[in-house]
């Protein structure tokens, strides 16, 4: 694929971050090609770790991790479910690893995530003989468990994602066990025991469809409430699982707008933008939802054409035109992945398609998206 063709900043998605330096004399535009040193007046971009990334085997992704992102999340390894598989019993193996290559690289630590749903194991919500345990006992489980793994934390890791997609697309909160044992107050309880664990990192509330306006007024709420009885909340987290045909751009500003008026931060979180026919009308990122994989829903498996390479760069374009129009209220962008051989949009919403939602592709290279989203950062 020529990719030249998509570039206006010295051919940065058609050749190497070094070749691309030394045949350019515009070292203004080009920045070392670095996403993080272009937007470093706007806001952070950060990315998700996979465990091979971690773990140091995946060599060529942690170049692109030091050299284009100033911020750094889990994308698995700090769930419940993976720190506390078992009550009492810790892993912080990975984490520990995570949290440590952070440091080396001056990232901004996020934690991802102490409250959710979903990956949290079957013990928190149940006693001995399998049924649900009570809200006094599901509390202190709660408390231990925040307070184990942000104390531990303490002043290396900045902010957490304390409670995860809480709140239903159509308002209302998620009748989740910790909705159902303990009551709508779990959220002000998690927030508190957090604050409790580290008093001096941020505190977030994340979740997806942010742009939803009965979802946006019930988060509203969430922050309200959490204000008006003096509780810690920082920022909301906007999660950004898109796709390709997806105008939802005057709804994102709008919760932009909304989320900022209560003088708190915004922050763009997981963001991806799928390129494959999503099997349902309702664009979702519940991690419930599943399809059967049909070759109709995998189209691309040899590659992405040219003209939907373009429509991605256009797509993320759009996007940053409006990041940048908020960037004094948006704080951080975290990409969902390195690259897309890594992306969940391989295995979500169907298992063992090819996706191509990110700025770098299989390779580690810049993709045309990537020459879309630094045009704007000057």
């Amino acid at each position: 694929m020529n990719t030249i063709k998509y570039i206006s900043l010295a051919l940065i998605a058609a050749c190497s971050f070094t070749a691309c330096a030394q045949n350019t004399g515009n070292t203004k535009n080009v920045r070392e090609l670095s996403l993080a040193k272009a937007y470093e007046s706007k806001f952070l971009i950060g990315t998700a770790l996979n465990s091979e990334q971690i773990e140091g085997s995946d060599t060529s992704a942690l170049k692109v991790v030091k050299t284009q992102f100033n911020s750094i999340v889990a994308e698995n390894c700090m769930k419940p479910e993976v720190v506390q598989p078992n009550q009492g019993k810790f892993d912080f193996a990975l984490a520990d690893k995570l949290v440590q290559l952070a440091a080396d690289n001056n990232a901004f630590m996020v934690g991802h995530t102490l409250v959710w749903h979903s990956q949290t194991s079957d013990w928190m919500f149940h006693d001995a003989d399998g049924k649900l345990t009570t809200r006094d006992t599901l509390i202190q489980r709660m408390k231990t468990h925040i307070q184990t793994v942000v104390s531990r934390y303490k002043g290396k890791v900045k902010g957490w994602d304390v409670v995860n997609e809480a709140v239903l697309d159509e308002g209302g909160l998620r009748k989740s066990l910790w909705h159902q044992i303990v009551g709508p107050d779990f959220i002000e309880l998690a927030f508190q025991f957090a604050h409790e664990a580290d008093p001096n990192a941020e505190l977030y509330y994340n979740d997806y469809n942010m742009y939803l306006p009965a979802k946006r007024a019930e988060v509203v709420k969430l922050v309200k409430r959490l204000q008006e009885k003096g509780i810690r909340i920082d920022a909301v987290g906007m999660q950004a699982h898109y796709g390709l045909g997806a105008d939802y751009f005057e709804e994102i500003e709008n919760s932009i707008n909304t989320f900022a008026s209560l003088g708190i931060k915004v922050m763009v979180t997981e963001l991806d933008v799928s390129v494959l026919p999503f099997p349902s009308e309702e664009l979702t990122a519940e991690v419930s939802t599943s399809y059967a994989n049909k070759p109709e829903y995998n189209p691309y498996t040899n590659g992405l054409p040219d003209d939907l390479e373009t429509e991605l760069g256009d797509y993320y374009a759009k996007l940053f035109k409006i990041y940048n129009r908020h960037s004094d209220h948006i704080s951080r962008i975290t990409f969902w992945g390195v690259n897309d051989a890594q992306t969940w949009r391989n295995y979500w919403p169907i298992n063992g398609r090819t996706d191509y939602p990110l700025l770098f592709n299989r390779e580690n290279e810049p993709k045309p998206a990537y020459a879309a989203v630094m045009r704007l950062a000057y």
